[in-house]
């Protein structure tokens, strides 16, 4: 067991590919204010609650050298933190609840096989913040226009997309024993 612990500190596979989705998200977090102005014009105010988990993404790629385990749980962790801070700051009809989806896919990607109860654990919190706080947020910090949340919800879900299939696509291959 010690063995297989050891083994696992070293950089895996796995932890590889957490790393890279770790830093794909956090450097592409500034944009997305930019992206927010760009199609609708405005709340680019509110929308600054998404860089603010950059730095929390990039802290979870740098300690996978010195604990793979953390960076692997704290990616999705961090990842459902930021889905319901910006569905409270930018409100549930411009669809930031979708990144829950690519969450729950990392957890579901992201643990060895002897991590298992690790990673139910972390399937069912992900279920239940996504339980507790859909259809509970409030205002959402700027009100737009109904264009306008046709365009963030039309932002998010291509954002998820594109985020779920980037996924699919670093983990492919990779094993999970």
């Amino acid at each position: 067991m010690a063995e297989a612990v050891a083994t696992m500190r070293e950089t895996d596979a796995l932890t590889a590919a957490s790393v890279t989705v770790a830093w794909v998200v956090a450097l592409n977090k500034p944009f997305y204010p930019l992206y927010v102005w760009w199609l609708t014009g405005e709340g680019t105010a509110a929308s600054l609650v998404a860089v603010a988990a950059a730095p929390f993404f990039a802290a979870a790629a740098l300690m996978a050298k010195t604990n793979p385990l953390a960076a692997r749980l704290g990616v999705p962790l961090i990842g459902i933190v930021d889905t319901v801070l910006a569905g409270v700051f930018l409100g549930q009809a411009g669809g930031t609840e979708l990144y829950f989806a690519a969450c729950l896919m990392l957890v579901a990607l992201n643990f060895h096989a002897a991590e298992k109860w690790l990673q139910r654990g972390l399937a069912v919190f992900g279920f239940v913040v996504f339980f507790l706080f859909h259809g509970r947020f409030s205002a959402p910090l700027h009100v737009w226009d109904a264009a306008g949340v046709q365009s963030l919800l039309t932002l998010n879900a291509f954002s998820v997309a594109s985020l779920m299939t980037f996924i699919a696509l670093r983990y492919a291959g990779v094993p999970r024993g």
